[in-house]
């Protein structure tokens, strides 16, 4: 059959949702548009999207990432969402919760709630997810260092309210190459670390069908100040890097890879933004097919989440920042996202109130019902200049390839690792971020608002506070599960946490989720993993 033939068929055989698909004015609108002999949705590089339908079967996941104060707190903002239109739920967890500490740790003063949801026992994660179907809805949790002792309380949750684990459907980010490189969220070293990560996988693949055990996240990256070639060729290069490691823990890829999901952010060149998750595509697919041997063509198609670029937005004239958002979200919907998170507009200023939130909502409505682009595939394939941006960015993204397999003789994951100890991922993002930064205060780059245009910032700005009364009633709620739980029982289940971690043959995962199941925290069960694995500390770059 002809690309066209083939495309046929698997359009003909996609569920279509309800049309008329035209313009506002009657125009009809084809599915696609392009040469017969050309690329196709659906079709293998995938380039111009991974169904050969892509948004005439269904939307993008309307999916708001969310998460402050206590987990009741998060528990109502949460169904606001649900309430308000959006597909699915994506978890903010606090910066004690991200570095594996309790509430009551030192470490924690003055941080519990602020910038996420505390949860410290599966008492925590009851309250998260209250009166909420799990077996309904798919939830994104962005956790990494910790990753396995969250999917075990969200496991557990699932279970008591009748959810078996292999009807469970979500993702979690678990990407824990990305913290060495860009936002330092690390606990243990970079090999056990991607150990737990391989456990994961596995149980994954075994147990939980349904659900994505890693997140490969560029979006840190890019948000720490890199390019959009370096988050493309670091995100991918990271995920080539948990292929490695899974393979050499006896995985077949074809068992795992399908399950594997991105995450890029969604920044202000606008065509730029639509070529990189283009070249995406197709980079994932020729690398797992012909490097990798994935046979699947499940395992060739890059599935991605999208956030648009919180570093972009301003504090001065925050209102503005919901045109930023629009614009961004809009490439993410051309790019071909899976899902999609729309900021706030105030979140330069503070955690998003529930009016910022539902406007953000809202911008990806409109752009999904008003605008017109989620009726054809790929509306922008065949543009000289979007064409052009793919493939730079892809050439790009080669180059940086080539470097790091070359420092890890001809491994990526031993690149990867070798890159992160000497500083050279980190200085390479270091690099650009200066450089962009160069050019915005000498004017080069305008900044609406910010070195540009700044007259009108003069309104009263509202904020959600978190105040000190939320960490005084989480230290209470801790008090309370370490007083009703078994003690006996937790110090028996953080013994075999131990001896797991220190069995490279042993999957970790079966006695996380049995601590988990006898409310052990999240900071005992880090500190079981740290007596075998250690605690990273960053060499400086030299």
């Amino acid at each position: 059959m002809s690309a066209r033939e083939t495309w046929e068929a698997l359009y003909n055989a996609s569920p279509l949702r309800e049309g008329p698909f035209e313009t506002m004015s009657g125009v009809p609108i084809e599915p696609v548009y392009g040469p017969d002999d050309g690329e196709f949705p659906g079709i293998h590089p995938y380039t111009r999207g991974i169904h050969a339908s892509m948004y005439r079967s269904r939307l993008w996941t309307m999916r708001m990432f969310a998460g402050f104060g206590t987990a009741e707190d998060t528990n109502v903002r949460f169904k606001q969402i649900l309430n308000n239109g959006g597909t699915g739920l994506s978890t903010a967890f606090d910066l004690p919760t991200l570095m594996g500490r309790d509430s009551d740790d030192p470490f924690s003063l003055g941080e519990v709630g602020k910038a996420g949801v505390a949860v410290d026992s599966l008492a925590d994660m009851e309250d998260l997810f209250a009166d909420i179907d799990l077996g309904g809805v798919s939830t994104s949790m962005t956790i990494n260092s910790p990753a396995s002792i969250l999917l075990a309380m969200y496991i557990a949750v699932g279970e008591q309210g009748g959810t078996p684990r292999k009807a469970l459907a979500g993702t979690i980010q678990n990407d824990i190459l990305k913290e060495y490189q860009a936002q330092k969220e690390y606990i243990f070293p970079p090999r056990p670390s991607v150990r737990l990560i391989s456990d994961m996988m596995q149980y994954c693949a075994a147990e939980m069908p349904k659900w994505n055990p890693v997140s490969i996240s560029g979006y840190h990256i890019r948000e720490a100040g890199s390019t959009a070639a370096e988050e493309l060729a670091f995100t991918l290069g990271n995920g080539f890097a948990y292929v490695e490691a899974a393979l050499a823990a006896g995985l077949d890829i074809d068992d795992f890879a399908p399950r594997l999901s991105f995450f890029f952010n969604s920044h202000l060149d606008f065509f730029e933004e639509i070529g990189k998750l283009r070249a995406a595509r197709r980079i994932w697919a020729r690398w797992t097919k012909d490097r990798y041997g994935a046979k699947s063509e499940r395992s060739h198609m890059l599935r991605f989440h999208t956030q648009t670029a919180g570093v972009s937005l301003s504090a001065q004239q925050p209102e503005i920042n919901i045109a930023r958002v629009a614009i961004q979200a809009l490439a993410g919907a051309l790019g071909g996202t899976q899902s999609l998170h729309t900021d706030s507009y105030d979140e330069a200023l503070a955690l998003p109130t529930e009016r910022a939130a539902r406007i953000a909502l809202r911008t990806q409505q409109i752009v999904a019902h008003e605008t017109g682009v989620a009726d054809v595939a790929d509306p922008l394939g065949g543009s000289h200049f979007v064409e052009a941006m793919t493939d730079e960015m892809e050439r790009q993204a080669e180059e940086i390839f080539e470097k790091v397999m070359e420092m890890g003789g001809g491994s990526m994951l031993e690149g990867t690792y070798q890159g992160i100890e000497d500083g050279w991922f980190q200085g390479r993002i270091a690099d650009s971020a200066y450089a962009f930064e160069r050019k915005l205060n000498n004017g080069q780059r305008i900044m609406v608002g910010v070195n540009a245009f700044t007259d009108g910032d003069d309104g009263e700005k509202n904020i959600l506070y978190i105040g000190p009364e939320v960490e005084e009633r989480q230290l209470k709620r801790l008090q309370n599960v370490k007083h009703d739980r078994n003690s006996d029982a937790v110090t028996a289940c953080l013994a075999e946490v131990t001896k797991a971690a220190g069995d490279p043959n042993i999957n970790t995962m079966p006695a996380i989720l049995e601590a988990v199941r006898a409310y052990a925290t999240v900071g005992e069960i880090v500190g079981a993993l740290e007596v075998e694995f250690g605690r990273w500390e960053e060499q400086a770059a030299i």
